[in-house]
């Protein structure tokens, strides 16, 4: 059985693969984690998880790493982390009432094969009155969320619906990378 490596800062990805029961340990570079403004979103995500799994794998050759980035879209635009309260309260205030999508992009590389994918999902907020989404910023939680939100946290309060993987909206679509990492498992055993 290979060592599986998750190539992220993440501790709510770090959360699911506990949750999963794998074991794995932590490893992660400092890559420009810019998208490429020439690629189509989906695959602009693709390629980042792709580059943060490919500097680490350099190191663990022998193993699986795990690389993934999770983005906010909404209207055309990729909204990152918030620069600061206000910019936070702005972003929460555009996506009141509307529908926006979450997309996570995931690389798995290991020596036998790569798996590149990503898995998109949409969230509907409720109508946000100013208090409610004051309060929210107040509470800091989305100063380090894209999209200025935590669905796993308070920022649940604010979602009206969801279609699609709720593990992607968190940070990782855990149905696709379980049955990926097993299809690369049992890839190793043969070769």
């Amino acid at each position: 059985m290979k060592k599986v490596w998750l190539a992220s800062k993440s501790p709510r990805r770090r959360d699911l693969l506990k949750q999963m029961g794998i074991p794995f340990s932590v490893d992660y570079a400092n890559v420009d984690e810019s998208l490429d403004q020439n690629l189509l979103v989906g695959d602009a995500i693709m390629r980042l998880a792709y580059d943060k799994a490919n500097a680490v794998f350099h190191r663990h050759e022998d193993d699986i790493v795990i690389g993934a980035d999770t983005i906010v879209y909404f209207n055309g635009s990729v909204l990152g982390k918030p620069k600061d309260e206000y910019d936070a309260y702005h972003m929460l205030q555009s996506l009141s009432g509307k529908t926006h999508q979450v997309m996570t992009g995931v690389a798995m590389i290991s020596k036998e094969m790569t798996e590149c994918f990503y898995e998109l999902s949409e969230v509907t907020f409720y109508d946000l009155r100013d208090k409610e989404i004051q309060w929210y910023v107040n509470t800091k939680e989305p100063l380090d969320k894209a999209g200025a939100y935590g669905i796993q946290g308070k920022g649940a309060f604010l979602v009206a619906k969801i279609v699609g993987d709720y593990y992607n909206i968190v940070g990782l679509p855990l149905s696709k990378v379980v049955r990926k990492l097993e299809k690369m498992q049992n890839s190793a055993d043969i070769v």
